[in-house]
Order: structure tokens, then sequence, then C-alpha cells
């Protein structure tokens, strides 16, 4: 199992082996010394180490007189642990694999249809477009019929003239 899909609480994989004999006391004293050091600045190895040893009891206890595991007893149950696991997750990266594969493929959809309107906005506007303001010359009569410069009201006389000369106030 490698260390990222590690479980809480489990012990380094390189040691794990190792604490099963430690635990059995089939170790050589190199072996064995290394594996102390090792569980004297590793808690999780050494938790893992009282849970096997707790279920070792709990074996014994429950087990008929003189039943003793094999020593590859608890490799073995690891193995299927770690299969089922592998299993359980490969169907789930199976299901969700196809969400993603699908997100995905919308995701390009959506980029290959705004690259496209991009492209003919930027296409459409290098068009001349035609102006739609009418240009005419500018004739004398225009600034006959146009109302003079406004001049402010000198008294409140022109002030009731200017509101009556534009429909009573009503523009």
């Amino acid at each position: 199992m490698s260390a990222d899909m590690a479980l809480p609480n489990t012990a380094c994989s390189q040691y794990e082996a190792l604490l099963e004999d430690y635990l059995h006391a089939n170790l050589n004293s190199t072996d064995a010394k290394r594996a102390e050091e090792h569980l004297s600045t590793c808690g999780a190895c050494r938790e893992a180490l009282e849970d096997a040893r707790a279920s070792l009891r709990l074996f014994r206890a429950a087990a008929p007189e003189g039943a003793v595991p094999d020593i590859g007893f608890p490799r073995m149950v690891m193995a299927r642990i770690r299969a089922a696991e592998s299993a359980m997750t490969a169907d789930r990266a199976g299901f969700w694999q196809s969400l993603v594969t699908l997100g995905w493929r919308f995701a390009a959809t959506a980029a290959l249809a705004l690259a496209v309107l991009v492209a003919y906005d930027a296409g459409h506007a290098r068009r001349a477009q035609p102006s739609q303001i009418a240009i005419r010359p500018i004739q004398t009569t225009d600034f006959l019929l146009a109302a003079g410069p406004a001049q402010p009201p000198a008294n409140r006389d022109d002030v009731l003239m200017m509101v009556a000369e534009s429909n009573n106030g009503n523009n």
C-alpha cells in the first residue's frame, strides 16, 4: 500500500512485516534493534504494534485451546484487506471517471463554442459597417429658425415672459 493511500494509524509499509516478526520474536538481533529504534520514533508503528498485540490476545482468547495462528496469518489477512480496499477504490474511480470524462467533454465543447464566437466577432468587426448617420450640408435658413442664444433674465418680468413663451412652463 502506498503512503498516500495508507489508512490512518497504520504502520509504515517498510516496517509492517518487520513488526509482525518483532511481535512473534522471530527477528535476529540486528533487525530487532532496527525495529526498536523505529518504534521509538514512529507513533503510527507503535500503535499498529499495540493493535497487533491486542488482536493476538483476542484471537488466543476466542480460539479453541491449543490453536495458534500461523506466522503468515496476519500477512495473508492484510493482503486480503488491501485487495478488497483496492477493489473498492477501483469501483469508486470507475464510477467517477465517467463523470469526469463527461465534464471534460462539456468543457471542451464550451471552449470550442467560445473560440468560434470570438473568431466570428473579430471577423464581423473588421467588415466596414455603413454609417447610420446621414450628413447634410448646413443651410443658412437653419440659423434663421434656430432660437437665439439663451440670456439670463434681467428682472422678474423677464422670467414671467420666458415662462409664458415656453408653453406655460410645460417643456
